[in-house]
């Protein structure tokens, strides 16, 4: 073979390859809808809010079309994250619409959320009204010795417009019995003992986010006249709503391809819960 003919089978050659490597790396690639979040391996302490609802009520890795609530006259729509999605691109949120986000900041008394910072800083940064919440686990610690690790860690309030009233997130154990071992008057009482106590910390009453499912097997208490109801329900409608409260403050429908809420008013009411 002459040298004319051997470069020209090397380059055939080298084109084949180039052509098989691009479509192995197309195919390898998974599709996207939003950036790289830079999500760490998660910790066991680290679970996320509604991660034991979609466990026990299924449905949160459905991808929710944005509800239209018949009863909602205006709404604005949010995010929630944890350490599971690492650094967040606010940009990219702010960009699809989201005006709100809640942060979790700790769980129990013995974890904290280590993008806690770059989370909540980034979301107020980037315009968002924000917050922060706490994984409950009534079985560990008194309500009371939680809010004040929550309150010590990142969970407090401001009156500045830009900071929302800390959440408290009562779903199932992920580690046992359904009600972490309580009665549903104890459950009742371990609530009113963290809301108690966030509220002597910092003048407000902290939001309560649970199902309507769980909250009906471990709570038989009324909060509905201190505190606000965050409903997580994946599906296109809210459903029924937990025991006595009448209306819900946020509904969190879909956590894909993350936590995704909605606020129940318009703008400016989710200023005034900011403010107080």
């Amino acid at each position: 073979m002459n040298n004319l003919a051997r470069s020209a089978t090397a380059l055939v050659t080298g084109v084949a390859l180039a052509v098989l490597g691009l479509a192995a790396t197309a195919q390898a690639a998974p599709s996207q809808t939003a950036p790289s979040q830079n999500a760490p391996s998660p910790v066991a302490e680290d679970h996320a809010m509604g991660s034991q609802i979609a466990k026990h009520e299924g449905g949160g890795d459905r991808r929710i079309a944005i509800p239209t609530d018949p009863s909602a006259q205006a709404v604005v729509y949010g995010i929630d994250v944890s350490g599971h999605q690492g650094n967040v691109d606010w940009n990219y949120w702010w960009g699809q619409g989201k005006r709100f986000a809640y942060v979790k900041a700790t769980e129990s008394t013995t974890y904290r959320n280590p993008y806690f910072a770059q989370q909540y800083n980034g979301s107020y940064n980037v315009g968002m009204i924000r917050g922060a919440y706490h994984f409950a686990l009534p079985d560990k610690s008194t309500g009371a010795t939680q809010a004040d690790y929550f309150v010590n860690n990142g969970g407090g309030w401001s009156r500045d417009g830009k900071t929302l009233p800390g959440a408290l997130d009562m779903e199932y154990n992920p580690y046992g019995s359904t009600c972490y071992g309580l009665s549903q008057s104890s459950m009742t009482a371990w609530i009113k003992s963290f809301s108690d106590r966030y509220q002597a910390r910092t003048g407000r009453w902290p939001v309560i986010y649970t199902s309507t499912s769980w909250w009906s097997q471990c709570v038989n208490g009324d909060f509905s006249s201190t505190n606000p109801l965050w409903v997580a329900r994946y599906s296109s409608t809210v459903g029924s709503l937990p025991y006595a409260w009448p209306i819900y403050t946020i509904w969190q429908y879909s956590s894909s391809p993350i936590d995704q809420n909605q606020f129940n008013g318009a703008y400016d009411r989710l200023q005034a819960l900011a403010n107080g």
